[in-house]
Protein backbone atom coordinates (compact mmCIF):
# COMPACT_ATOMS: atom_id res chain seq x y z
CA UNK A 1 0.00 0.00 0.00
CA UNK A 2 1.44 3.51 -0.85
CA UNK A 3 1.42 5.64 1.69
CA UNK A 4 1.38 9.52 1.95
CA UNK A 5 1.48 13.14 3.83
CA UNK A 6 -1.28 14.48 1.64
CA UNK A 7 -3.43 13.37 -1.40
CA UNK A 8 -4.73 15.74 -3.63
CA UNK A 9 -7.70 14.22 -5.92
CA UNK A 10 -8.14 16.24 -8.58
CA UNK A 11 -5.66 17.50 -11.70
CA UNK A 12 -7.08 20.83 -13.13
CA UNK A 13 -6.45 24.18 -11.72
CA UNK A 14 -6.84 23.96 -8.27
CA UNK A 15 -5.45 20.68 -7.65
CA UNK A 16 -2.39 21.42 -9.91
CA UNK A 17 -1.93 24.70 -7.93
CA UNK A 18 -2.68 23.83 -4.41
CA UNK A 19 0.13 20.71 -5.63
CA UNK A 20 2.77 23.26 -6.49
CA UNK A 21 1.94 24.82 -2.73
CA UNK A 22 2.87 21.74 -0.99
CA UNK A 23 5.81 21.33 -3.21
CA UNK A 24 7.55 24.84 -2.25
CA UNK A 25 6.47 23.68 1.19
CA UNK A 26 9.02 20.84 0.85
CA UNK A 27 5.97 18.03 1.50
CA UNK A 28 7.83 15.65 -0.49
CA UNK A 29 5.34 12.69 -0.08
CA UNK A 30 2.33 13.87 -1.89
CA UNK A 31 0.47 13.15 -5.32
CA UNK A 32 -2.33 14.47 -7.29
CA UNK A 33 -5.19 11.72 -8.55
CA UNK A 34 -7.19 11.97 -11.73
CA UNK A 35 -9.74 9.65 -12.91
CA UNK A 36 -8.35 10.98 -16.50
CA UNK A 37 -5.53 13.11 -17.32
CA UNK A 38 -4.04 16.77 -16.28
CA UNK A 39 -7.07 19.45 -16.89
CA UNK A 40 -8.88 16.76 -18.49
CA UNK A 41 -12.29 18.59 -17.73
CA UNK A 42 -11.06 22.19 -19.93
CA UNK A 43 -10.63 19.43 -22.68
CA UNK A 44 -14.08 18.68 -22.66
CA UNK A 45 -14.96 22.53 -23.02
CA UNK A 46 -17.21 23.07 -26.45
CA UNK A 47 -14.68 24.07 -28.65
CA UNK A 48 -15.59 28.12 -29.07
CA UNK A 49 -15.91 28.73 -25.45
CA UNK A 50 -13.06 30.59 -24.42
CA UNK A 51 -12.49 31.68 -20.38
CA UNK A 52 -14.13 35.04 -19.32
CA UNK A 53 -11.08 36.55 -17.24
CA UNK A 54 -8.29 38.50 -19.60
CA UNK A 55 -5.21 36.53 -19.08
CA UNK A 56 -2.04 39.32 -19.04
CA UNK A 57 1.46 39.35 -18.01
CA UNK A 58 1.90 42.14 -15.56
CA UNK A 59 4.34 39.74 -13.04
CA UNK A 60 7.19 42.16 -13.45
CA UNK A 61 4.45 44.45 -11.88
CA UNK A 62 3.10 42.89 -9.18
CA UNK A 63 0.05 42.02 -11.08
CA UNK A 64 -0.18 38.02 -11.06
CA UNK A 65 -2.02 36.58 -14.60
CA UNK A 66 -5.51 36.16 -13.39
CA UNK A 67 -5.35 32.98 -14.51
CA UNK A 68 -2.20 31.64 -13.30
CA UNK A 69 -2.66 28.98 -10.62
CA UNK A 70 1.23 29.24 -10.13
CA UNK A 71 3.72 32.32 -8.81
CA UNK A 72 6.06 33.42 -11.92
CA UNK A 73 3.72 31.70 -14.59
CA UNK A 74 1.44 33.16 -17.08
CA UNK A 75 -1.31 32.00 -19.47
CA UNK A 76 -1.01 34.92 -21.51
CA UNK A 77 2.59 34.50 -22.18
CA UNK A 78 2.66 30.81 -22.42
CA UNK A 79 -0.60 30.47 -24.79
CA UNK A 80 0.09 33.74 -26.61
CA UNK A 81 -3.78 34.50 -25.85
CA UNK A 82 -5.73 36.96 -23.94
CA UNK A 83 -9.24 34.47 -23.37
CA UNK A 84 -8.05 31.09 -23.75
CA UNK A 85 -9.60 28.15 -24.70
CA UNK A 86 -10.64 24.98 -22.83
CA UNK A 87 -7.34 23.05 -24.72
CA UNK A 88 -5.48 26.29 -24.77
CA UNK A 89 -5.53 26.39 -20.78
CA UNK A 90 -5.32 22.82 -20.33
CA UNK A 91 -1.89 22.87 -22.63
CA UNK A 92 -0.73 25.94 -19.73
CA UNK A 93 -1.52 23.21 -16.86
CA UNK A 94 0.07 20.17 -18.76
CA UNK A 95 3.58 22.70 -19.29
CA UNK A 96 3.04 23.80 -15.87
CA UNK A 97 3.09 20.24 -13.94
CA UNK A 98 6.06 19.30 -16.48
CA UNK A 99 8.15 22.04 -15.49
CA UNK A 100 7.34 21.69 -11.33
CA UNK A 101 7.87 18.15 -12.11
CA UNK A 102 4.43 17.55 -10.10
CA UNK A 103 3.93 13.51 -8.75
CA UNK A 104 0.60 13.34 -10.83
CA UNK A 105 -1.18 10.23 -11.02
CA UNK A 106 -3.34 9.95 -13.98
CA UNK A 107 -6.00 7.48 -14.98
CA UNK A 108 -6.65 6.99 -10.95
CA UNK A 109 -9.90 7.25 -10.44
CA UNK A 110 -10.93 7.30 -6.10
CA UNK A 111 -14.26 4.96 -5.64
CA UNK A 112 -14.05 5.74 -1.53
CA UNK A 113 -12.13 7.86 0.67
CA UNK A 114 -12.49 6.36 4.80
CA UNK A 115 -11.48 7.88 8.08
CA UNK A 116 -8.97 5.59 9.62
CA UNK A 117 -9.68 5.40 13.37
CA UNK A 118 -5.80 6.39 14.53
CA UNK A 119 -5.91 9.38 11.97
CA UNK A 120 -5.65 9.74 8.53
CA UNK A 121 -7.15 7.98 5.43
CA UNK A 122 -7.56 5.07 3.09
CA UNK A 123 -8.44 5.90 -0.50
CA UNK A 124 -9.94 2.71 -2.93
CA UNK A 125 -8.49 3.72 -6.04
CA UNK A 126 -7.71 1.97 -9.23
CA UNK A 127 -4.11 1.83 -8.72
CA UNK A 128 -5.16 -0.11 -5.53
CA UNK A 129 -5.22 1.16 -1.84
CA UNK A 130 -3.46 4.27 -0.64
CA UNK A 131 -3.00 5.71 2.48
CA UNK A 132 -2.43 9.52 3.79
CA UNK A 133 -2.45 11.56 6.77
CA UNK A 134 -4.39 14.29 4.41
CA UNK A 135 -6.69 14.47 1.84
CA UNK A 136 -7.48 17.68 -0.15
CA UNK A 137 -10.62 17.62 -2.51
CA UNK A 138 -10.00 19.35 -5.85
CA UNK A 139 -12.14 17.44 -8.25
CA UNK A 140 -13.66 20.60 -9.27
CA UNK A 141 -17.79 20.71 -11.16
CA UNK A 142 -17.52 20.77 -15.03
CA UNK A 143 -17.76 16.84 -15.22
CA UNK A 144 -20.71 17.25 -12.56
CA UNK A 145 -23.47 18.91 -15.01
CA UNK A 146 -26.96 20.05 -13.18
CA UNK A 147 -29.18 17.63 -15.35
CA UNK A 148 -32.10 17.35 -12.98
CA UNK A 149 -33.25 20.86 -11.55
CA UNK A 150 -37.22 20.01 -12.81
CA UNK A 151 -39.13 17.60 -14.62
CA UNK A 152 -38.41 16.83 -17.91
CA UNK A 153 -34.94 18.12 -17.50
CA UNK A 154 -33.62 14.94 -19.47
CA UNK A 155 -35.21 16.27 -22.57
CA UNK A 156 -32.95 18.71 -22.52
CA UNK A 157 -28.91 18.74 -23.59
CA UNK A 158 -26.63 20.75 -21.22
CA UNK A 159 -24.77 22.98 -22.49
CA UNK A 160 -21.48 21.39 -21.32
CA UNK A 161 -22.03 18.07 -23.20
CA UNK A 162 -22.25 20.61 -26.74
CA UNK A 163 -18.55 19.78 -28.20
CA UNK A 164 -19.13 22.18 -31.06
CA UNK A 165 -21.53 24.72 -31.32
CA UNK A 166 -21.63 24.78 -35.19
CA UNK A 167 -22.64 21.32 -35.04
CA UNK A 168 -26.53 21.69 -33.63
CA UNK A 169 -29.06 21.87 -36.44
CA UNK A 170 -31.64 24.27 -37.02
CA UNK A 171 -32.59 27.87 -36.65
CA UNK A 172 -34.10 28.53 -33.70
CA UNK A 173 -33.24 27.42 -29.90
CA UNK A 174 -34.14 27.47 -26.67
CA UNK A 175 -31.50 28.38 -23.56
CA UNK A 176 -32.64 27.52 -19.81
CA UNK A 177 -30.24 29.91 -17.87
CA UNK A 178 -28.68 33.18 -18.23
CA UNK A 179 -25.84 33.42 -16.43
CA UNK A 180 -21.82 33.20 -18.15
CA UNK A 181 -22.66 29.28 -19.48
CA UNK A 182 -25.86 30.79 -20.85
CA UNK A 183 -24.67 33.63 -22.22
CA UNK A 184 -22.21 31.49 -23.88
CA UNK A 185 -24.37 29.29 -25.71
CA UNK A 186 -26.83 32.09 -26.92
CA UNK A 187 -24.07 34.00 -28.43
CA UNK A 188 -22.80 30.93 -30.30
CA UNK A 189 -26.09 30.07 -31.56
CA UNK A 190 -26.77 33.04 -32.38
CA UNK A 191 -23.09 33.72 -34.37
CA UNK A 192 -24.37 30.58 -36.55
CA UNK A 193 -27.86 32.81 -37.14
CA UNK A 194 -29.74 30.75 -35.26
CA UNK A 195 -33.08 33.09 -33.32
CA UNK A 196 -32.37 32.38 -29.42
CA UNK A 197 -34.48 32.07 -26.43
CA UNK A 198 -33.07 32.81 -23.34
CA UNK A 199 -35.05 32.07 -19.97
CA UNK A 200 -33.21 33.81 -17.48
CA UNK A 201 -35.21 33.67 -13.56
CA UNK A 202 -31.80 36.10 -12.10
CA UNK A 203 -32.44 38.94 -14.46
CA UNK A 204 -28.24 39.04 -14.16
CA UNK A 205 -28.86 40.61 -18.14
CA UNK A 206 -30.74 43.53 -17.18
CA UNK A 207 -29.35 44.76 -13.98
CA UNK A 208 -25.73 45.52 -12.25
CA UNK A 209 -26.67 44.67 -8.77
CA UNK A 210 -23.04 43.68 -7.67
CA UNK A 211 -19.53 44.37 -8.23
CA UNK A 212 -18.79 41.13 -7.84
CA UNK A 213 -18.26 39.07 -11.20
CA UNK A 214 -19.39 36.17 -9.33
CA UNK A 215 -22.74 37.42 -9.45
CA UNK A 216 -22.92 39.45 -12.11
CA UNK A 217 -21.92 38.85 -16.34
CA UNK A 218 -18.65 39.46 -17.29
CA UNK A 219 -17.55 42.53 -19.38
CA UNK A 220 -16.01 39.89 -22.21
CA UNK A 221 -19.38 38.11 -22.04
CA UNK A 222 -21.40 42.00 -22.29
CA UNK A 223 -19.53 43.02 -25.17
CA UNK A 224 -19.66 39.98 -27.20
CA UNK A 225 -23.67 40.07 -26.69
CA UNK A 226 -23.26 44.03 -28.12
CA UNK A 227 -22.02 42.39 -31.09
CA UNK A 228 -24.68 39.75 -31.91
CA UNK A 229 -26.88 40.90 -34.85
CA UNK A 230 -30.08 42.81 -33.42
CA UNK A 231 -32.82 40.30 -33.04
CA UNK A 232 -30.87 37.10 -32.31
CA UNK A 233 -31.55 36.42 -28.79
CA UNK A 234 -34.83 36.84 -27.25
CA UNK A 235 -34.27 37.33 -23.13
CA UNK A 236 -37.58 35.90 -21.04
CA UNK A 237 -36.20 37.54 -17.73
CA UNK A 238 -37.47 36.55 -14.24
CA UNK A 239 -39.03 33.79 -15.82
CA UNK A 240 -38.76 30.14 -13.97
CA UNK A 241 -38.40 26.84 -15.82
CA UNK A 242 -40.85 24.11 -14.35
CA UNK A 243 -41.13 21.38 -16.90
CA UNK A 244 -40.54 20.07 -20.62
CA UNK A 245 -42.11 17.38 -22.19
CA UNK A 246 -42.00 16.42 -25.95
CA UNK A 247 -44.75 16.69 -28.32
CA UNK A 248 -46.71 13.95 -29.99
CA UNK A 249 -46.14 15.52 -33.49
CA UNK A 250 -42.61 16.56 -33.02
CA UNK A 251 -40.67 19.27 -30.84
CA UNK A 252 -40.70 20.24 -27.35
CA UNK A 253 -43.46 21.81 -24.42
CA UNK A 254 -41.56 24.36 -22.30
CA UNK A 255 -43.59 25.61 -19.40
CA UNK A 256 -42.38 28.56 -17.30
CA UNK A 257 -43.84 31.57 -14.99
CA UNK A 258 -42.16 34.63 -13.37
CA UNK A 259 -42.84 35.78 -9.92
CA UNK A 260 -46.75 37.31 -11.04
CA UNK A 261 -47.82 34.13 -11.95
CA UNK A 262 -47.19 34.85 -15.58
CA UNK A 263 -47.08 31.88 -17.31
CA UNK A 264 -45.27 31.04 -20.62
CA UNK A 265 -45.58 27.75 -22.87
CA UNK A 266 -42.79 27.82 -25.60
CA UNK A 267 -42.34 25.17 -28.38
CA UNK A 268 -39.17 24.12 -29.97
CA UNK A 269 -38.33 21.87 -32.69
CA UNK A 270 -34.83 21.11 -31.38
CA UNK A 271 -33.92 20.14 -27.61
CA UNK A 272 -33.77 23.20 -25.38
CA UNK A 273 -30.19 23.80 -24.06
CA UNK A 274 -29.98 23.31 -19.96
CA UNK A 275 -27.38 26.21 -19.00
CA UNK A 276 -27.98 26.27 -14.94
CA UNK A 277 -24.57 25.30 -14.16
CA UNK A 278 -23.08 22.69 -12.33
CA UNK A 279 -24.20 20.04 -9.34
CA UNK A 280 -20.42 19.39 -8.35
CA UNK A 281 -18.20 17.30 -7.26
CA UNK A 282 -18.74 17.71 -3.51
CA UNK A 283 -21.91 14.96 -4.01
CA UNK A 284 -19.39 11.93 -4.23
CA UNK A 285 -18.06 13.39 -0.84
CA UNK A 286 -20.94 14.34 0.60
CA UNK A 287 -20.60 12.31 4.24
CA UNK A 288 -17.40 13.95 5.09
CA UNK A 289 -18.85 17.71 4.78
CA UNK A 290 -21.84 19.49 6.43
CA UNK A 291 -23.76 21.97 4.20
CA UNK A 292 -25.69 24.92 4.96
CA UNK A 293 -29.45 25.24 4.16
CA UNK A 294 -28.95 26.61 0.69
CA UNK A 295 -26.54 23.75 0.02
CA UNK A 296 -22.79 25.31 0.47
CA UNK A 297 -20.32 23.31 2.40
CA UNK A 298 -19.44 24.05 6.08
CA UNK A 299 -15.54 24.94 6.27
CA UNK A 300 -13.21 25.94 8.98
CA UNK A 301 -11.12 29.21 8.43
CA UNK A 302 -8.43 26.51 7.04
CA UNK A 303 -10.57 25.64 4.11
CA UNK A 304 -11.14 22.40 6.49
CA UNK A 305 -14.63 20.30 6.97
CA UNK A 306 -16.21 20.80 9.95
CA UNK A 307 -17.13 16.73 10.40
CA UNK A 308 -13.70 14.81 8.91
CA UNK A 309 -10.74 16.32 10.35
CA UNK A 310 -8.08 16.20 8.05
CA UNK A 311 -10.22 16.37 5.01
CA UNK A 312 -9.79 20.10 2.98
CA UNK A 313 -11.47 21.33 0.04
CA UNK A 314 -9.92 23.59 -3.06
CA UNK A 315 -10.98 25.16 -6.16
CA UNK A 316 -14.78 26.82 -6.76
CA UNK A 317 -16.52 25.00 -4.37
CA UNK A 318 -15.21 26.58 -1.29
CA UNK A 319 -17.49 29.35 0.45
CA UNK A 320 -16.99 31.31 3.29
CA UNK A 321 -20.73 33.11 4.18
CA UNK A 322 -21.38 35.59 1.25
CA UNK A 323 -17.65 34.89 -0.12
CA UNK A 324 -18.02 32.85 -3.36
CA UNK A 325 -14.57 31.65 -4.57
CA UNK A 326 -15.73 30.26 -8.12
CA UNK A 327 -12.35 31.89 -10.49
CA UNK A 328 -9.70 30.37 -10.27
CA UNK A 329 -8.26 34.23 -9.22
CA UNK A 330 -10.12 33.91 -6.06
CA UNK A 331 -9.82 30.40 -4.42
CA UNK A 332 -6.00 30.47 -5.44
CA UNK A 333 -6.08 32.73 -2.83
CA UNK A 334 -6.70 29.91 -0.48
CA UNK A 335 -3.73 27.53 -1.65
CA UNK A 336 -1.74 28.70 0.64
CA UNK A 337 -4.30 28.44 3.43
CA UNK A 338 -4.66 24.68 3.25
CA UNK A 339 -0.93 23.77 2.24
CA UNK A 340 0.29 26.11 5.01
CA UNK A 341 -2.03 24.58 7.63
CA UNK A 342 -1.27 20.97 6.75
CA UNK A 343 2.86 22.60 7.17
CA UNK A 344 2.16 23.66 10.29
CA UNK A 345 0.85 20.13 11.20
CA UNK A 346 3.65 18.40 9.98
CA UNK A 347 6.09 20.43 11.61
CA UNK A 348 7.58 22.23 8.26
CA UNK A 349 8.97 26.05 7.59
CA UNK A 350 6.28 27.82 6.71
CA UNK A 351 8.48 30.58 5.33
CA UNK A 352 7.79 29.77 1.92
CA UNK A 353 4.29 31.51 1.91
CA UNK A 354 5.80 34.61 2.07
CA UNK A 355 6.18 35.04 -1.41
CA UNK A 356 2.55 34.11 -1.72
CA UNK A 357 1.09 36.79 0.38
CA UNK A 358 3.48 39.35 -1.81
CA UNK A 359 2.06 38.34 -4.78
CA UNK A 360 -1.57 38.37 -3.25
CA UNK A 361 -2.16 34.44 -3.52
CA UNK A 362 -2.43 33.83 0.99
CA UNK A 363 -6.00 35.22 1.58
CA UNK A 364 -6.61 34.87 5.27
CA UNK A 365 -8.04 37.59 6.78
CA UNK A 366 -11.75 37.31 4.58
CA UNK A 367 -13.15 40.64 6.67
CA UNK A 368 -11.32 42.61 3.70
CA UNK A 369 -13.57 41.01 0.85
CA UNK A 370 -16.15 43.46 0.67
CA UNK A 371 -17.42 45.14 -2.57
CA UNK A 372 -16.30 48.84 -3.04
CA UNK A 373 -16.96 49.87 -6.68
CA UNK A 374 -18.32 53.07 -6.30
CA UNK A 375 -18.76 53.88 -9.99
Amino acid sequence: MEEFDCLVVGAGAAGLGIGCVLQDLKIDRFAVLDRGGIGSSFRLWPKETRMITPSFTGNAYGLLDLNSISLRTSPAFTLGTEHPSGDEYADYLEALAAYRKLPVYPNTDVAAIRPLDGGGFELDTSRGPMRSRYVIWAAGEFQYPNTDAFPGSEYATHSSLVREWTELPGDEYIVIGGYESGADAAIHLARQGKRVTVIDHSGRWTAKGSSDPSLTLSPFTKDRLKDVEDGKIKLLAGHEVHWIEPKEDGGYLLYSENANGEESFLHTPYPPILANGFAGSLRMVDEHFAKKEDGAVLLNEYDESTVTPGFFLAGPGVVHDDLIFCFIYKFRQRFGVVGGEIARRLGLDLSPLNEYRREGMLLIDLSCCEEDCTC
